[in-house]
């Protein structure tokens, strides 16, 4: 990352941290990784907040690739990482992951005098943007939407929390997109449709804090200052990995314990790793993790591995992995560099512990309805929107697509088919 545009931010490497971080300075310091999703997402993120904070704090970035010494030294495991400095010493806590602007400012304002807060927080303005459409979710079907209605001239805004592409862009590879002859990684899939989408000339609001939704009056908060009014909703919010909710899980969540391989396995050279999971999703990436592990224990609840048959053949002809049937975890914790898993022989209800240098997490998913307020459409038992062959839900002018709604196959394809059907009703409608 070069050429940073604020001038209260800058990167930094291994050599400088002294100077600059422990210089006695109030200091955030972000440890970042290229091919990392939810880095890109943190930087417009991070951009804003040295906008804003940089004269009372100093705003640092260092590629953790390229200075893992210093990275290990700070129990940096995961990227990004953000750490927080006052007077040379560490404070606060250490976030990572898919780090919300929301989580960043609690934490800077805690560095901070009220005054200095009241004082900064009366620099922000509030601002009124109206639509024709606002898509709510970047994934393939959010995308779609996009690229059809911004053909088709109708002003459109296209909204997420992270960075386009949703789940697909933090899939290490796609297999079976029609129109390539080989394996595409899911982040080029979500460069590709997103620029697509771009070139159509809709908007894009993008590594942004949703305040709140109102799916009644069509209007849409973001980072508490900007309101979206719209003609018409597309909900594109996707699912998210499901948790164990595991003691020990919360804790060592990028500090040891990880849900993506993509931004993560590459840390893991000539490591042991234990993957969660015996679906389509944990058997691929466990897959993906052995290029850099030297052993991979993955650990499933049930006799058989519920993958497709395809996956379940690539991974038995894998003898760097190895798959223990009927466990399931009951406790993580980490004892020096060592990340130690309780789990349990469902069988004869015996304990044992399982060491490993890293532990991922890939057990199924869950629908993102809970950003979408009070009025929420018409669900089925399990907690996905229902919609009708146009995809419009119950709710008058809101559509859903993706992920999200009640439907037997949940795929890149039949996200972008339901994109495409929602921009075709709409642009007839309007």
């Amino acid at each position: 990352m070069e050429g940073f545009r604020e001038a209260n931010m800058k990167e930094i490497n291994a050599v400088d941290f002294e100077k600059e971080v422990l210089s006695g300075d109030k200091v955030v310091l972000d440890f970042y990784s290229t091919e990392c999703p939810p880095c890109e997402a943190l930087a417009p993120k991070f951009e804003a907040m040295a906008e804003l904070y940089g004269e009372k704090i100093k705003f640092l970035k260092i590629f953790r690739q390229g200075n893992r010494e210093l990275a290990t030294e700070l129990g940096v495991s995961s990227s990004p990482t953000l750490l927080f400095f006052d007077n040379g010493q560490q404070i606060l806590d250490t976030i990572s992951g898919g780090i919300k602007k929301s989580e960043i400012v609690d934490r800077l304002d805690k560095m901070l005098t009220a005054e200095e807060v009241k004082a900064i927080k009366a620099n922000q303005k509030t601002t009124i943007s109206e639509y024709d459409i606002a898509i709510l979710g970047g994934g393939p079907a959010g995308l779609t939407a996009g690229i059809y209605l911004g053909q088709a001239k109708i002003k459109t805004v296209l909204i997420d929390p992270a960075l386009p592409g949703g789940y697909m862009g933090i899939t290490h590879q796609v297999s079976n997109y029609p129109g390539f002859e080989q394996p595409q990684p899911g982040f080029m899939l979500a460069h590709y449709m997103s620029e697509q989408a771009k070139h159509t000339g809709i908007d894009f609001k993008v590594a942004v804090d949703i305040t709140s939704v109102d799916l009644s009056k069509k209007e849409i908060v973001i980072d508490e200052l900007e309101t979206i009014r719209a003609k018409k909703i597309i909900i594109a919010t996707g699912t998210t990995p499901n948790t164990m909710n595991a003691p020990g899980e919360k804790d060592y969540k990028g500090k040891g314990i990880s849900y993506c391989a993509t931004c993560d396995a590459k840390y893991f050279v000539n490591k042991e790793v234990t993957v969660i999971g015996g679906g389509n999703s944990a058997v691929e990436e466990a897959l993906f993790i052995t290029k850099f592990a030297s052993k991979v224990t993955m650990i499933h609840q049930f006799a058989k591995l519920t993958a497709n048959q395809t996956a379940i053949e690539h991974l038995q002809a894998n003898d760097k992995i190895t798959v223990m049937y009927e466990h399931e975890p009951r406790n993580f914790e980490k004892r020096g560099n060592t990340m130690i898993t309780t789990i349990e022989d469902l069988k004869t209800k015996e304990l044992k512990e399982l060491e490993s240098d890293g532990v991922f997490v890939f057990i199924g998913f869950k629908a993102n309805v809970s950003v979408l307020g009070d009025t929420l459409p018409e669900m089925d038992n399990w907690g996905y929107i229902k919609t009708n062959a146009d995809m419009q839900t119950n709710l008058p002018n809101v559509y859903a697509v993706g992920d999200i709604i009640s439907k037997k196959y949940r795929q890149i394809t039949t996200a972008v088919a339901d994109g495409t059907i929602a921009a075709m009703t709409i642009s007839k409608e309007l």
